[in-house]
């Protein structure tokens, strides 16, 4: 079977920041939260964010304003509307029943893109959309162990990923690939 990574593997660029964008556009009170918002994704790009600062500086900023959305999941479905044109056309032309997506974005979010993929293996951040909390954060090692979870039995042929993040998911893979835009590349 196939895993993907989400962002900036089959999506073009990173549904949280194009999240941000589409709140920002809707709230400019946001504008705010900009500098936070930069820290962020400059510190997982560089890979220097770990699991736990991942939840100790950004799950409870990121909680608190998804706590005043009135219709999440309204909203997801407009953020999909203007966005699912960036789904990436190698993976349209590669994409099978039985591939799983695995991501640290919220599973409300993935969900919808999936269903619109006709997806149905994925494994996203899991949310409690009741109390708006993050209950698991998908991320680096929880990635590896959120897929045992949800699919004990799985073998993964290959694995896509866009970053060096995903190292333990590329060590359980039996082939890896990095993908930079269109271009893929086997590491593994």
């Amino acid at each position: 079977m196939n895993v993907y990574d989400f962002d900036n593997t089959i999506y073009r660029g990173e549904s949280g920041v194009d999240l941000f964008l589409y709140f920002l556009k809707r709230d400019p009170k946001l504008i705010a939260a900009l500098p936070w918002a930069i820290s962020c994704i400059t510190k997982y790009k560089a890979t220097k964010m770990t699991l736990q600062d991942a939840l100790d500086n950004y799950a409870g900023v990121i909680e608190s304003y998804a706590a005043k959305i009135e219709d999440i999941e309204e909203n997801v479905q407009k953020f999909w509307d203007k966005n699912s044109c960036k789904i990436k056309s190698f993976y349209l032309k590669q994409r099978q029943d039985d591939d799983i997506i695995i991501s640290a974005c919220v599973d409300v979010v993935l969900e919808e893109i999936c269903k619109r993929l006709n997806i149905k293996n994925f494994v996203g951040s899991e949310t409690d959309l009741e109390k708006m909390k993050l209950v698991n954060f998908c991320y680096r090692e929880n990635k590896v162990k959120a897929f045992k979870e949800k699919y004990p039995d799985a073998e993964i042929d290959n694995f896509y990923t866009d970053s060096l993040n995903d190292q333990p998911m590329i060590d359980l893979a039996k082939n890896a690939y990095l993908v930079k835009g269109e271009k893929i590349i086997k590491i593994k």
